[in-house]
């Protein structure tokens, strides 16, 4: 994403003498004439630099202190520009918040030297530097941006699911390793005028014409899932799933990673703030999402309709368990905690799609539970559906090898399977 510069300067032909300057350093120059229209730019654009002229019908200190002012949550680069020489003058500017002071008429090389060292440390100071990309203030400020402008484009976010689950297994190095070659990927396939940030630590950001938007979605999920597996042990690879330790005895089962895009364009909707385009990825992004395989969703205009996506709370759990005294406790008490408990006694008594289901394996003779678990797996209805498996068999991949996400073992303390549900619940 180029740097946007805003030079307020009432002479014409100077001002524009600048922006010339400016433009063949790859940087998009806007001229205002004053602190009125100057604001409605700032608002809009958010630029990474203001050069103020003491042209304007104001002292520029006290002009530098206004914009200071009004520009503390974004923090601009401010230069004062004067045909004064005084040192007075200077120290006066820099005291108000401007960050340089250029006394006119100005050297152009080192003019623009010093514009485009102010904006290197500028854009240094917003690098997420795990990743050499912009943080996640820069991004939010290239969505802004985006919004004034008339060109199409589109707005991809990004994102690596089970990432948490990947991190605890192998560890932040490991975790790193992986971000990082989805980095270089995602550089791969993008133009010098395209613009990649970071969102959160496995969460992006693209910015690029709206004609290319599906082709780099394409290729990052085909990509991905190409490398992925390296990422991987021998066992996991062979077993199908990460084996996450739960604590010494409880085991977790854990889909492989795969990234989601979600991508909104401007080409239904005219989007009139940041955070009504933020929320249309977050919805575009969600619905995308698929358990097991990496996947991307394109807004159409059948689905952008105000309030065409609900999205309530799925809190049901269903439960199947032999022993009437523990299927009693559990009803009672995560009926306690809020949730909607429903009581199966076998599969074809489930004729709703809930959010959890914690079913008993069975003994080891007919594996009751573990066969009804498979068989849940099978079904793609219950792709999004939490299986906890309870069972006395103690053989934690055996269990999770029928796609349990959860094995814990009997007896258990309450006090631990409802932590579990819990965080099975805010993943």
């Amino acid at each position: 994403m180029q740097p946007v510069t805003l030079i307020i300067d009432k002479r014409r032909e100077i001002s524009v003498k600048y922006k010339k300057l400016l433009k063949g350093s790859n940087n998009s120059v806007i001229i205002t004439k004053n602190l009125i229209s100057a604001l409605k730019i700032i608002q809009d654009k958010e630029p990474d630099l203001i050069i103020i002229s003491d042209s304007i019908d104001s002292n520029l200190a006290d002009f530098c202190k206004k914009i200071r002012a009004l520009t503390y949550n974004m923090r601009p680069v401010i230069i004062g520009v004067s045909k004064s020489a005084e040192l007075s003058d200077k120290i006066n500017a820099l005291q108000s918040g401007a960050d340089d002071f250029i006394s006119e008429p100005v050297n152009p090389e080192e003019f623009l030297m010093r514009i485009k060292a102010h904006l290197r440390r500028e854009f240094e100071s917003n690098m997420e530097p795990k990743f050499c990309l912009p943080s996640k203030n820069y991004s939010m400020r290239a969505l802004k941006r985006i919004l004034s402008e008339n060109s199409n484009w589109a707005a991809m976010y990004i994102s690596i699911e089970n990432f948490d689950n990947y991190k605890e297994t192998y560890t932040e190095l490991a975790s790193d390793k992986l971000i990082q070659t989805y980095c270089a990927i995602m550089n791969s396939a993008l133009s010098e005028t395209d613009y990649l940030g970071v969102i959160s630590e496995n969460k992006f950001l693209i910015i690029t014409e709206s004609i290319k938007a599906e082709k780099i979605a394409n290729f990052l999920t085909f990509a991905f899932d190409s490398v992925a597996s390296k990422f991987y042990s021998y066992q996991d690879n062979k077993r199908g799933f990460m084996l996450m330790r739960g604590d010494d005895f409880a085991g977790r089962r854990s889909n492989f990673v795969h990234t989601t895009i979600g991508i909104v364009t401007n080409e239904f909707i005219q989007y009139k703030n940041p955070n009504q385009l933020l929320h249309a990825l977050l919805q575009i992004h969600r619905m995308a999402d698929k358990p097991t395989k990496s996947n991307y969703l394109i807004e159409r205009p059948r689905i952008t309709a105000e309030n065409a996506v609900k999205n309530e709370q799925n809190n049901q759990i269903f439960i199947l368990e032999e022993d009437e005294a523990t299927r009693v406790l559990l009803t009672t008490i995560l009926g306690l905690q809020g949730y909607e408990v429903t009581v199966c006694d076998n599969l074809k008594s489930i004729t709703q799609i809930p959010a959890m289901i914690i079913l008993d394996a069975g003994d080891s003779e007919d594996f009751k539970g573990l066969e009804i678990c498979k068989q849940l797996r099978q079904n793609p209805d219950f792709d999004k559906t939490k299986i906890i498996v309870t069972s006395t068999i103690h053989d934690k991949e055996f269990v999770l090898n029928t796609g349990a996400d959860l094995y814990i073992p009997k007896p258990y303390e309450i006090s631990n399977l409802i932590k579990w549900v819990q965080k099975l619940f805010q993943d």
